[in-house]
């Protein structure tokens, strides 16, 4: 619907805006978010190959320049003969025939107008919660005489190549991120000056969150100043774990640290990681310039909170992301229960390939539990209703390899292996040959 009705967090015209993080999570099959990229890729996901075009160095991770990234995935909608695009808004759920199936991915930030008639749909509110988005600070005013480069354990990302039709001539200028030293800023902390920055993080003044009756955050994107609010020590163990870093200057591990992760592949704008807050832009100011090397620092973009809108998948869909009440609705994207950008496209690819086999006739499928987008399907579709919360995938989701792989590690990457070897199987089946959909017994739920 944009730009004819804006969002409180959209800042672009643009599809698939990035508002919160610019990072996709893990890149490895050692991770299962890894494993879920790679089956996308090997589905031909046009995200994935936006993402790679506007990669930018994040360590094990795959992080996007957020601009470079919406660019990207627009041009190829506008330029696709198929495709029309419409900007307007939808304020209730358009008729669906088997013929003409209809997809609602309308994201996080569904408008109320389509909330309503959607709610009418599901006979019920939705089920919330509140995403809160990481301050971004200009690269110039990061002090280097105080910060370190570096990736955790030394992990450091690859460069790639990117069409030139695409990016700017000097686009693969990347503030050193092919020196091999890293592809994080750290910021380092004694002891003392954690606490210090603890009492102030810990004792300052949120924003209101307008029109929202109950805060109910995400367990897995919690503000800053709420895992603070849980212990001395929670941030030391979680965004501001120190592990695997160690300080040039010192020669041993900060007490704490703050990682930077490069925005965009200019190289000129840094994210705060982990630091997704709602505090009041003033006090984001004053308390994130007490974290050394950001005492003189210019934020592009506070932080800020926002809320998401999501449907309790086990009671509305089905593994092929259809509805329940009507075969031929689909819902896609974090609305339908799922939680992370990767997610989210894994629902759509999968939404939008059967929404095109019920339009020609054809047999929809869903990948074998065995692998990650599989996987997900069923737990969306199966989970307990009961206080559902969107999921991010986990191998705790999938079937697990054989008994005998023992090592942890070993057991990751078998789970992966396993679920590439299947995918591949299923994509080369032929219709009707046992791989299509079947209605799974709505009893099973996964633990």
């Amino acid at each position: 619907m944009r730009p004819v009705r804006p969002t409180d967090v959209h800042k672009t015209d643009r599809l698939a805006e990035l508002v919160c993080s610019n990072s996709f999570r893990g890149d490895k099959l050692d991770n299962a978010v890894g494993l879920l990229k790679e089956e996308m890729r090997r589905l031909d996901s046009l995200v994935m190959q936006a993402a790679e075009v506007a990669r930018v160095p994040a360590g094990a991770a795959l992080a996007v320049d957020r601009d470079l990234f919406a660019r990207s995935v627009t041009q190829k909608i506008h330029e696709h003969p198929l495709i029309t695009l419409s900007r307007e808004e939808i304020t209730s759920i358009p008729a669906s025939t088997p013929q003409d199936p209809v997809i609602i991915a309308t994201g996080p930030l569904t408008s109320p107008g389509l909330s309503a008639s959607i709610v009418r749909l599901v006979g019920g509110e939705h089920l919330y919660f509140y995403d809160a988005i990481s301050p971004i600070v200009l690269a110039e005013t990061i002090d280097m005489n105080v910060v370190f480069r570096a990736s955790r354990w030394n992990r450091s990302s690859s460069i790639v190549h990117r069409p030139s039709s695409i990016v700017s001539p000097d686009a693969g200028k990347t503030c050193g991120a092919d020196d091999g030293e890293g592809d994080y800023l750290n910021c380092p902390m004694t002891a003392e000056q954690y606490r210090v920055f603890y009492a102030a993080l810990t004792s300052a003044e949120s924003a209101t969150v307008h029109d929202f009756d109950k805060e109910k955050f995400f367990e897995g994107c919690l503000p800053i100043e709420v895992m603070a609010h849980r212990g001395e020590d929670t941030l030391r163990f979680g965004p501001m774990k120190p592990v695997g870093l160690t300080d040039p200057k010192t020669g041993r591990q900060p007490y704490a640290a703050v990682q930077l992760r490069q925005d965009n592949l200019a190289g000129d704008h840094y994210s705060l990681v982990g630091f997704q807050t709602q505090l009041k832009w003033g006090e984001q100011a004053r308390v994130l310039r007490m974290i050394p090397g950001l005492e003189q620092a210019e934020f592009v973009r506070f932080g800020m909170v926002h809320r998401n809108t999501y449907i309790n998948g086990p009671n509305v869909l089905r593994e092929t992301w259809q509805t329940r009440a009507n075969s031929s609705l689909f819902f896609a994207g974090q609305i339908s229960g799922v939680e992370g950008y990767v997610e989210s496209a894994a629902s759509g690819l999968m939404a939008g390939r059967n929404a095109a086999a019920m339009a020609l006739g054809e047999d929809l499928r869903v990948p074998p539990r065995t692998t990650a987008i599989g996987a997900l399907a069923f737990y969306v579709s199966h989970a307990n209703p009961e206080n559902y919360q969107p999921t991010n995938i986990t191998f705790g989701i999938m079937q697990p390899p054989p008994a005998h792989v023992r090592d942890k590690q070993k057991r990751k990457l078998a789970i992966s292996e396993r679920a590439l070897m299947d995918l591949e199987a299923w994509k080369a089946a032929p219709a009707g040959s046992g791989t299509a959909y079947e209605a799974a017994d709505p009893s099973v739920r996964p633990a």
